[in-house]
């Protein structure tokens, strides 16, 4: 659809929004989903368009009455997890491919160097976690040590965890992404260590089995936080035709939005974890239940759903 023929057939129901007052919060709230929509085709269509602007200015305007008004605040809650964020995955899924790269070539280097030189994981992972899940397998249990503290101190501690790495991943892309890099980069050698320790110690599908009951939220929650942090180093070095202070804002808006839609992630990461995870000798079934589960479910949240959306959004403004 060209530019001329979408402000026309939108102009009227934009006016009427910015003039009218919504009847009630089911209004305002489908109103701010239309408006949405329209800013997600403008912004894919016409990125430089003044009325793109016009649109980002006025849905910014029904998110802050939305914010406010305390009666639609589960409505808010839903339209955020249910249509804001996935458009915003959308936008910048370049950000979260980088990240995945960046992470998967740190794991194959960690590995790799773990397999070349045998003190590289206690380098790593350090002496004293070594020697006792060393000493845990002579026992015949090698996952003990999710098996040491009480289930909600654990739960409480991951999740905080969990909280700090991924946080310090979006903030350290201040530094031109560069800071990022590096967060995704230590994390993914680590990764790559402590899995070919197992690996050598001929427990590695054990260690899979068990590890990633928990990690496979765990490790994506670093992922897409690295893809905010991305989106907010983006901001500072390809500032584009904003000036770059008004680039940095909007990428840290959109990076602080990523990382607040980790938040469930970090919570059920950090249950399994507490909870879940402590049971190694769980049924094979169940274990690759909850993994396989946890994996779907970030496929389709962060990559599939999104761009369904998307397509979807586009397809519906350009039937005319």
């Amino acid at each position: 659809m060209r530019e001329a023929a979408f402000i026309k057939r939108n102009k009227p129901k934009w006016k009427s929004f910015e003039t009218q007052k919504a009847a009630g919060p089911d209004e305002l709230a489908d109103r701010f989903i239309e408006l949405t929509d329209d800013l997600a085709y403008a912004r894919t269509f016409y990125p430089e368009s003044d009325n793109t602007a016009y649109l980002n200015t006025l849905a910014g305007q029904f998110h802050q009455t939305i914010y406010k008004n305390k009666k639609v605040k589960q409505n808010r809650l839903v339209t955020f997890w249910k249509y804001e964020l996935p458009l915003l995955l959308r936008q910048h899924q370049r950000q979260l491919f980088y990240a995945f790269v960046i992470f998967m070539v740190a794991v194959g280097i960690g590995a790799l160097s773990a397999a070349l030189d045998d003190s590289f994981v206690r380098l790593i992972l350090g002496d004293s976690y070594v020697n006792m899940t060393l000493e845990n397998i002579r026992k015949g249990d090698p996952m003990a040590v999710y098996k040491g503290q009480n289930e909600a101190d654990m739960f409480l501690y991951i999740t905080f965890n969990n909280i700090r790495v991924s946080f310090l991943a979006f903030v350290m892309g201040v530094f031109f992404s560069v800071g990022t890099f590096w967060i995704l980069f230590q994390n993914g050698i680590m990764l790559g260590a402590f899995q070919y320790f197992f690996y050598k110690q001929g427990l590695l599908l054990t260690s899979v089995l068990t590890i990633w009951i928990h990690g496979t939220l765990e490790i994506a929650a670093i992922l897409v936080a690295g893809c905010a942090g991305f989106v907010l180093g983006n901001s500072l070095l390809f500032p584009r035709t904003y000036s770059r202070p008004h680039s940095f804002k909007q990428g840290a808006r959109r990076g602080i939005k990523i990382v607040i839609g980790l938040v469930p992630v970090f919570i059920t990461a950090g249950f399994l974890e507490g909870f879940v995870t402590r049971y190694t000798d769980m049924p094979l079934a169940l274990s690759l239940l909850i993994i396989l589960s946890s994996a779907a479910f970030i496929l389709y949240y962060f990559i599939i759903y999104p761009r369904s959306l998307h397509n979807r959004h586009v397809t519906n403004k350009s039937e005319d």
